[in-house]
């Protein structure tokens, strides 16, 4: 079995080996155990299950709640030749029908699904009849309620056992607390699992927190004092403009990035970046998930992030080579009220959040019991002038919605064109002879992208097919549609702007089925998380790294030695052996002898005439009633 899963590795990702902890994972899901993986940020937990899945014959169904997560995975397992596809928010019925086939029949090895399709008739009737060898659940934390990203969907993940019974799951995430790990055992229902915990001490990452009135100024000094690429985290996306703009000013490369950017902005910017073309990258948290890039040596958190989890995920991304890396967190005293205070406004009351929902309803012109799984583009700050409501406070009450499984924010939402013939080859050849106007558009498609467009959905570029036809790309456009309503293809237009979706018919907003008693306890939750990352801030007499592993349920005794706290430990003892050292060395000399000038005493004991520190320290020693000096500014031992 050890061979075949390296065999698999170094065919498929062209690795030689695995890295630690992966291969015992792989040999455990492989053998059909339950598993669950808690392996730190950049630990590699996809081939922890990709690996295993490609071993046996069958599909690997994936639950993920990252969209942007699945579409990269899908796409490398693709570029690697691996047939892998996705169903999230925005995709239509007919599209979700031809993949669930697909699936079926077509020699699928991964199915990548949000947690709100598992519960859907559409996707349970086919995942019946489904080959599946592996369910792996991704992010599996957001199964707990005293997770930091709850999402009730994934507590009906377990009822997939009903029609796969001997199939394993393997559960994994970044970060878990005790309570957390014991929520995914118990309510992913796993069969005396293999439980594997990497330790979450990053030995090569130094973390410090600096107190800063002048937070660019600070900021600015460390990117002088530490080379090399790096993230600079803030939290809103104005912040992220202005700051890398200041930046840049200062002489620093810097670009900045949120999902409020347009589609090829943010990949151009990521990709020079990545390239290190630019060396800083000003972001909101929207930038770093899936992001893979070693060598970055510093994060710095302009604002406190909301948790722990958070922190330790973002600064995280720093040094996954295992080279020095440093992550740094710039505060000043206002920010922890603010953290605390948005730790409140995370969840609105109840009254409020029905307000949203209903001015949502009637923003899309919904009726009641309809637009099941339907999704609308949204546009927030429009959204909020409209019906003159809080902007922070609507995003938190969307947010709250989703996590009572209500409705589906997906931010800087980007999904690329597709089409798929609706009709067979000899059908389509005669739509070619009777409709004249688009034979070269079906001939550039075909020559294109081949005959799978009459078996799925394949991703298109407009631009490049008018390029071959000498057409502009809303010609194009405009053929497609064409076709789409002669019923020859199914076309689906790119969508580039974020995306709400209804996950349950509309219900009457003043009946809405909101847990009272669960989202009070998320905001008692998230004013505890704000606690905790507010004393993590402010205790600089323990280690950060213990602080880190204590707060996620590891013990650990030993310091990290590079962290901000244990350097100014190191210098604050190397600091008292030397006072210690020059006491001596003064009480030395002053015992060898009865009365010295100041010049006389620092000369026989080998010192500067001009040592500020010997200076200080005979000050001190006086205090203490180790010497005294005399009227005429001779110093002797008191022998008292």
């Amino acid at each position: 079995m050890k061979s075949q899963a390296l065999s698999v590795l170094k065919k498929v990702f062209g690795y030689d080996d695995f890295r630690p902890m992966q291969q015992d994972i792989v040999l455990s899901v492989a053998a059909g155990k339950d598993t669950l993986a808690l392996l730190p940020t950049g630990g590699g937990k996809s081939i922890c299950f990709q690996v295993p899945a490609l071993m046996q014959e069958g599909i690997c169904v994936v639950v993920s709640p990252l969209i942007a997560l699945m579409k990269d995975q899908v796409d490398n397992l693709r570029r690697r030749g691996v047939l892998a596809t996705a169903i999230y928010s925005g995709m239509r019925k007919r599209e979700i029908d031809t993949t669930l086939d697909n699936c079926i029949y077509g020699g699928y090895k991964f199915l990548y699904v949000s947690p709100e399709r598992l519960k859907t008739d559409l996707f349970i009737e086919r995942f019946k009849r489904m080959n599946v060898n592996l369910i792996a659940i991704d992010e599996a934390h957001c199964i707990s309620q005293w997770g930091y990203d709850f999402r009730p969907p994934y507590l009906e993940i377990a009822e997939l056992r009903n029609y796969h019974p001997n199939v394993p799951f393997i559960a994994l995430t970044a970060s878990a607390t005790l309570r957390v790990k014991e929520d995914i055992i118990e309510k992913l229902q796993l069969d005396n699992p293999k439980i594997f915990i990497k330790s979450f001490a990053r030995k090569n990452l130094s973390y410090a927190v600096r107190k800063a009135e002048n937070k660019l100024e600070k900021a600015m000094e460390i990117l002088q004092k530490v080379n090399g690429s790096a993230i600079v985290y803030v939290r809103s996306r104005k912040a992220t403009k202005e700051l890398a703009i200041a930046l840049h000013q200062l002489g620093i490369s810097a670009t900045y990035y949120h999902a409020g950017l347009d589609k090829s902005v943010r990949e151009a910017r990521q990709q020079d970046w990545k390239l290190n073309k630019i060396r800083v990258m000003v972001a909101t948290n929207a930038f770093g998930m899936g992001i893979d890039k070693p060598d970055v040596r510093l994060v710095v958190h302009v604002d406190i992030p909301e948790n722990l989890e958070n922190y330790y995920q973002e600064a995280g991304r720093a040094g996954r080579d295992e080279w020095k890396a440093f992550a740094v967190i710039l505060f000043h005293d206002r920010d922890m009220d603010l953290l605390q205070e948005r730790a409140e406004q995370a969840y609105p009351p109840v009254e409020f959040i029905k307000r949203v929902y209903q001015s949502l309803a009637n923003y899309y012109r919904i009726a009641v019991g309809s637009s099941l799984m339907v999704s609308y583009d949204f546009e927030i700050t429009t959204f909020t002038e409209i019906y003159n409501l809080d902007l922070l406070l609507t995003y938190n009450a969307i947010k709250l919605l989703q996590e009572e499984g209500l409705v589906e924010l997906s931010e800087g939402f980007y999904s690329p064109s597709t089409l798929h013939f609706l009709v067979n080859q000899s059908e389509l050849y005669a739509y070619q002879i009777a409709q004249a106007s688009l034979d070269p558009l079906i001939k550039v498609l075909l020559r294109m992208y081949g005959g799978e467009l009459f078996t799925e959905y394949l991703k298109i570029r407009e631009d490049k097919i008018g390029a071959m036809l000498n057409m502009s790309e809303s010609q194009v456009v405009s053929l497609m549609e064409r076709m789409e309503t002669l019923g020859i293809a199914a076309y689906n237009k790119k969508k580039d702007k974020p995306q709400v979706t209804f996950l349950t018919p509309r219900h009457d907003a003043g009946r809405l089925p909101l847990n009272v008693k669960r989202i009070d306890e998320r905001r008692r939750n998230s004013v505890e998380k704000a606690k905790a990352m507010v004393a993590y801030v402010e205790n600089n007499l323990l280690c950060r790294t213990q602080q880190i592993l204590t707060y996620f349920g590891e013990e650990n005794d030993e310091e990290c030695g590079v962290c901000d706290v244990c350097l100014d430990k190191k210098r604050s003892s190397h600091l008292a052996s030397h006072s210690f050292k020059l006491k001596e060395r003064l009480m030395q000399t002053l015992n060898a002898g009865n009365l010295f000038t100041y010049k006389e005493l620092l000369a026989k004991a080998n010192l500067a005439s001009d040592d500020e520190k010997a200076h200080l320290m005979l000050r001190e020693m006086e205090d203490e009633g180790l010497i005294i000096s005399l009227a005429d500014g001779r110093i002797k031992r008191n022998t008292e």
